[in-house]
């Protein structure tokens, strides 16, 4: 059965639907979302099937793979990150929601989570609406990963009916939030001493 397309409102989510969303994600359905740069395949935090699902879709094993925690805000960090030094976490409240992926050194949680002796995680804060309003809702993280084009030329898939066209068979749900971005977060690793950019993206004047 192809996956089910549902259409949401960029600024105002239906809260219905949003509520409809937040309890798929607790069934344990695979849901492709739009963030606020590209789109992603998302599954619940606690949903160790979805995670390897994830993993396999992306054909990498899973302490390998580029899977990032959405967070709704920075309340979760204890949980998953060890402690962080005063400048990174001035860094990541002033820049946070927005488009930034920081690389943090993990918490014995993560490895429980990703079943792998993982030492960081990747910690996502949205500036986006429907993800927002999701994760509000769900009161947990949820763990993602971009998606990208199988197009030689695209390297992301921009338009959320192309998006579905693409995975309809290979996810529960996608969510149809407008068009998404070209270009990825800016990716900053904060594991040493001092953070150090590893991939520029969107975001990236937002640091100078």
């Amino acid at each position: 059965m192809p996956a089910e397309l549902i259409e949401l409102h960029e600024i105002t989510p239906d809260k219905r639907r949003i509520r409809e969303i937040s309890n798929s994600f607790k069934q344990g359905k695979l849901i492709i979302i739009p963030t606020d740069t590209i789109y992603a395949i998302a599954c619940d935090l606690h949903n160790r099937k979805g995670i390897e699902q994830i993993c396999k879709l992306l054909g990498k094993k899973p302490n390998k793979a580029n899977l990032s925690l959405l967070c709704k805000d920075l309340t979760h960090l204890a949980a998953y990150c060890k402690p962080l030094p005063n400048p990174v976490f001035k860094l990541m409240k002033r820049v946070l929601p927005g488009p930034f992926t920081f690389i943090l050194n993990a918490t014995n949680e993560v490895a429980k989570v990703f079943k792998t002796n993982k030492k960081t995680v990747g910690i996502r804060v949205p500036n986006n609406e429907i993800v927002q309003s999701i994760l509000s809702e769900l009161g947990n993280p949820i763990i993602s990963s971009s998606i990208h084009s199988e197009d030689e030329i695209l390297e992301y898939l921009t338009e959320p009916s192309s998006i579905y066209e693409e995975w309809k068979h290979k996810v529960d749900i996608v969510l149809d939030g407008g068009a998404g971005k070209n270009m990825g977060s800016t990716v900053i690793d904060c594991t040493e001493s001092q953070p150090f950019i590893v991939r520029e993206g969107l975001g990236i004047d937002l640091l100078n």
